[in-house]
Formats: structure tokens, C-alpha cells, sequence
């Protein structure tokens, strides 16, 4: 019997996958890089991760770290991507695109969704949504174009402190789904759900963090941002998870 609510596991690995599957995940949204907010993940990745999670797999289409203001060419690779992933198995594509200004870029969007629904799949409006200028035109905007689902935290860094707005927004969505997500665990499901008792929908990534491997670790020498270490890794704590969809069902 299908679950009556969404406990959607935000994941960059195929361990995570399965960590988030071992929880209680009811889908899962892969991308890679999940440090910086995430980028587009590899075909193998999706592959692996439909093929030995079974779950359905949302897939972020994203080509860099940083704004939702594409340039034509990372926006023709994006559509490239996005043709690609829907036919290695991705259930939706979750992406989003603002102009200079803060308003949802439609006319890239508008055929992106077009093009998921032609695949049998569903599109996501993923956080450009919480930096955009006007939520609510935002949402009707997306009701509009044939958005299934916003990832949404209220326009703030946390699912609790963004509740004001995520009430709003629940009386005006119609039929898209609300996916509400951002400093979302157990405790935090509890709390807006005691403030919004019709949520069923939500989206967390449940992390620990893990210790690399390696016994030796050359000092002073950094592959990225330097505040970021190669030794420390992110994967899914599927207690977390556990605890999380426990809230859900009770």
C-alpha cells in the first residue's frame, strides 16, 4: 500500500541512496555535489540509484553552484541534460530559472516542464522559488505553465522560521504540491505540522557527517573552496530518515 505522505531524501551517492531507502524514504531527489546546494548528478548515477533503490528519482538539473540566471549555452547543455535524464529513468526533473530581476524566467521553464510532461514525467520548481521577487505571482505563475510540485521553505533559511508564508501559500496552491523543505527533520515536521496540519510533503536530506579514509592527508593544499575539507564527507543518516517519516505516520 502506497504511503499517504512524501518523505523525500535529498542524496549526492549511491550509499546515501540506499541509507535513505534503509530509513524510510519515499522518493528520492539524487543530485551530486549536495555541498554547494547541488548540480547536475552523472547518467551513471541515476542509473545505479533507480536500478538498486527501486524509488522514484527526482533529478536536479542544475549546471553550476551559485544564481538561477543561466547564460544561453549553459541553458542549451541544461536542455541537453535534461532530454538525457528523463530517458536513463529520471521521474522529474527538478530545476529553475530567474531573470536579472527576481521573476521566474518562463520562457525557459515553460518548456522544460512541456518536455517532462511529454516524457511521462513531472517537473519540480526547485528553491530559485524562496530568492524569487513575489511568491505569490511566482505560484500562480506556476499553476499556469503545468508546475507539479514547489520545493519551498518560505522564503527563508528554514522550513519553521518560513512558516508565515508557507501557510499563505498552502490556501493558494490549488493542485500543485507543496514540497516543503529546509532544516527539515523530525522536529522540525512536528512543528509545522502543529501549525499546518495538512502537510504531508516533505524534503530533507537527514546528513552525517563522515570521516574519509585516508590515513594520509596532505596539509595546506586545497581542491575547492577552502573552507570546505576533502577529508569530511556528507551521507545520509538513515535514523534521521527513520525518525523523520515516524512523524509522518503517527
Amino acid at each position: 500500500m502506497a504511503a499517504d505522505f512524501v518523505l523525500e531524501a535529498c542524496v549526492d551517492s549511491l550509499e546515501s541512496a540506499l541509507a535513505a531507502k534503509e530509513g524510510g524514504a519515499t522518493r528520492l531527489e539524487l543530485c551530486a555535489d549536495l555541498i554547494v546546494g547541488g548540480t547536475t548528478p552523472s547518467l551513471s548515477l541515476v542509473r545505479r540509484v533507480k536500478r538498486e533503490t527501486g524509488l522514484p528519482v527526482h533529478v536536479l538539473l542544475r549546471p553550476r553552484f551559485g544564481d538561477f540566471l543561466y547564460t544561453e549555452e549553459e541553458f542549451s547543455m541544461l536542455l541537453e541534460d535534461a532530454a538525457a535524464l528523463l530517458e536513463h529513468g529520471a521521474s522529474a526533473l527538478v530545476s529553475g530559472f530567474l531573470t536579472a530581476e527576481g521573476e521566474l524566467d518562463l520562457e525557459r521553464m515553460e518548456p522544460l516542464v512541456e518536455l517532462c510532461h511529454k516524457a511521462g514525467g513531472k517537473f519540480t520548481l526547485h528553491r530559485a522559488f524562496d530568492v524569487c521577487r513575489d511568491p505569490f505571482q511566482a505560484l500562480e505563475q506556476c499553476k499556469a505553465a503545468g508546475v507539479d510540485t514547489i520545493l519551498t521553505s518560505g522564503q527563508k533559511n528554514t522550513c519553521v522560521e518560513g512558516l508565515p508564508l508557507l501557510k499563505e501559500l498552502w490556501e493558494k496552491k490549488g493542485e500543485v504540491e507543496l514540497l516543503i523543505g529546509a532544516g527539515v527533520d523530525a522536529g522540525a515536521i512536528r512543528q509545522v505540522r502543529n501549525a499546518l496540519p495538512a502537510a504531508r510533503s516533505f524534503h530533507m536530506s537527514g546528513k552525517k557527517v563522515v570521516e574519509s579514509a585516508m590515513r594520509y592527508r596532505k596539509e595546506g593544499v586545497s581542491m575547492g573552496l577552502p573552507a570546505f575539507s576533502e577529508y569530511t564527507l556528507w551521507r545520509t543518516d538513515p535514523e534521521k530518515i527513520r525518525a523523520a517519516r515516524k512523524e509522518l505516520i503517527e
